[in-house]
């Protein structure tokens, strides 16, 4: 199957609500304004993915500062709606998410939470070459099985 056209464009005021809209459609979570105001400083490493100009799918990140002026990047949400899933939609944003972190030289890892059982979302990540980490006993408060596994992964700046 072909890739379907799409089009990006990074978290911005003016978009946010459409975020918060999509994430409401496709996640268990509702997460707090305080969660998109660090998404909207994290910059172009968030990233809309638009079909007709429609929101269908969107990664949703926040930078962690960490000592020696280094940083993490933390994949809080990584969804696209249903229809659109298996057009490698989450594949392009997940790719385009990584190139603009490896353009920034403080960035040295990309990390997320993920459900024990959400063996689809391990086996995705990866592929792109996060290695599984450690397993967080009740991470999540409202969801059974409540345990998370962290994947990690680390970043070499692009030339």
């Amino acid at each position: 199957m072909p890739d379907l056209e799409i089009t990006f464009d990074e978290v911005r005021e003016q978009n946010l609500e459409q975020l918060r809209i999509l994430n409401r459609a496709i996640f268990p979570i509702n997460y707090q304004d305080r969660i998109y105001q660090d998404i909207l400083a994290s910059g172009r490493v968030s990233q809309l993915a638009y079909h007709n100009d429609v929101l269908v799918g969107a990664i949703a990140c926040r930078l962690e500062a960490h000592p020696g002026n280094t940083a993490k990047m933390y994949i809080v949400t990584l969804g696209v709606l249903a229809p659109y899933r298996g057009m490698r939609i989450g594949s392009r944003l997940l790719e385009r998410c990584l190139h603009e972190a490896k353009q920034d030289d403080n960035i040295k890892e990309a990390y997320l939470h993920v459900q024990t059982n959400n063996n689809e979302a391990i086996r995705f990540y990866r592929l792109f070459n996060f290695a599984v980490g450690e397993i967080i006993s009740k991470y999540y408060k409202k969801l059974d099985p409540p345990d998370a596994v962290v994947l990690r992964h680390m970043l070499v700046t692009e030339s």
